[in-house]
């Protein structure tokens, strides 16, 4: 008799293959190509949307996989544009336990994720209201750095803006007030729009009072106002200055947000902007870590 454990795996990759099945290249923004196979997406490319290698997604559907990590799951979610029911059975699959939102992990609605696999020539991401970053195209990490691998607190930018000097070497130092100010006065809005048992926006509101005297004077001023659009100067570290307005589309309940960027009008951004695809992010990904 089949323990326990080889049941879930058997039912996870037979759970993986029914949702690739339904998914057509175009959802993803991928091209549909001639000669296809299958209905849905090819195993590899279900592995190169996640992150993952073939062979490891290979097994994974086989039932004969390694028990995924939370951050796999959590790619595959998206990959797969699963449903917030479809990702939570995933990581019951799996024996994780599912993430409390808010955190990297969390669940991405899957309309953000098809308006972001579309938003192919412009810096682009999907965060949280309190700045945690969910995901982000290729372009975002060429621009900003590479923002998957924080954990805990320090998944959250304004924490890191407030504790971690290194978290504003890419704006000029003439523009930290502003940016530090606007970043309260959001939190702030993010924080009364939860619910009042939230202990999410609490706990990092808490923690920074505690650890930045900055943080806390400009949160005695009591400005609230969400961050909806922005012009921004940013110090990339290959490119050089680069002015850019970033746009916000939020989600129904506002706990998620669609940042995209685009350059500022009378600017030479544009061209600087077309150099991230030929730049990558040899430069950037080190930044804020």
């Amino acid at each position: 008799m089949a323990d326990m454990g080889s049941v879930k795996h058997t039912e996870l990759g037979a759970f993986l293959r029914s949702r690739r099945a339904r998914i057509r290249p175009a959802d993803v923004g991928l091209p549909h190509g001639p000669r296809r196979r299958v209905p849905g997406l090819r195993r590899d490319e279900v592995a190169r949307l996640a992150g993952a290698s073939v062979d490891y997604y290979n097994e994974l559907e086989r039932g004969a996989g390694s028990q995924p990590s939370e951050q796999m799951i959590a790619a595959l979610a998206r990959a797969l544009r699963l449903t917030g029911d479809e990702r939570d059975h995933l990581y019951h699959l799996a024996d994780r336990p599912v993430p409390a939102s808010g955190g990297p992990a969390s669940h991405v609605h899957p309309g953000m994720l098809d308006l972001l696999s579309r938003l192919t020539s412009t810096p682009a991401q999907v965060i949280t209201d309190l700045h945690v970053t969910l995901v982000q195209n290729p372009l975002a990490v060429a621009l900003l750095g590479d923002h998957s691998g924080f954990r805990g607190t320090r998944a959250s930018f304004v924490h890191r803006w407030f504790t971690e000097p290194d978290a504003r070497l890419l704006y000029p130092e003439a523009d930290h007030p502003g940016q530090s100010r606007a970043f309260v006065a959001d939190l702030r809005a993010a924080a009364a729009r939860r619910d009042a048992r939230d202990t999410e926006a609490a706990s990092l509101i808490g923690t920074l009072l505690a650890a930045s005297p900055e943080f806390a004077a400009l949160w005695a001023d009591h400005d609230v106002a969400f961050r909806r659009d922005d012009r921004k100067r940013l110090d990339h570290p290959t490119l050089g200055p680069i002015e850019v307005n970033c746009l916000n589309l939020f989600s129904e309940d506002g706990r998620q947000r669609l940042l995209w960027f685009t350059p500022a009008v009378g600017t030479d951004s544009a061209d600087l902007l077309d150099l991230l695809a030929t730049l990558g992010t040899q430069d950037i990904t080190g930044l804020e870590r």
